[in-house]
């Protein structure tokens, strides 16, 4: 029944996306830490969950991001590389200048989890959308 209304939705809408109608993930923050003897770097350590087909659209970090898969598995995608799956233990890294076309979770079933530690600039915003890019190109 839910999978009927969700359809149903979608027709109505005409021009909304799968990834307009996917479940977000929610990132819960573990800690910040101020970076001695790097002036004006910070340490953002996150846990990111993705529900069942849960998407983020297209976005950059400005920072070195490092990615550990705790649980599930994750498809992760920067412009000018190839998409990967990562299950649990796999590792991900994006560069200052990359941008994140595709994150998702690999599942329309199974949750996915992973670990984040971001070097970012202090205060600046950890993520930044990226209009004009169509996730995954």
């Amino acid at each position: 029944m839910k999978a009927l209304a969700l359809a149903a939705v979608s027709m109505l809408l005409g021009a909304a996306t799968a990834d307009e109608i996917a479940p977000p993930p929610r990132a819960t923050t573990l800690m910040t830490r101020d970076l001695e003897g790097t002036t004006g770097k910070e340490m953002l350590v996150q846990v990111v969950e993705y529900p069942p087909g849960g998407v983020s659209p297209p976005h950059r970090h400005n920072a070195s991001v490092f990615v550990y898969v705790l649980e599930g598995a994750v498809t992760m995608q920067v412009s000018g590389a190839a998409p990967v799956t990562l299950q649990a233990g796999g590792t991900f890294y994006e560069a200052p200048g990359d941008v994140h076309v595709t994150s998702a979770n690999a599942s329309s079933s199974m949750p996915a989890k992973f670990l984040v530690y971001m070097v970012k600039g202090k205060g600046v915003p950890p993520s930044i959308p990226v209009t004009g890019i169509t996730p995954g190109g």
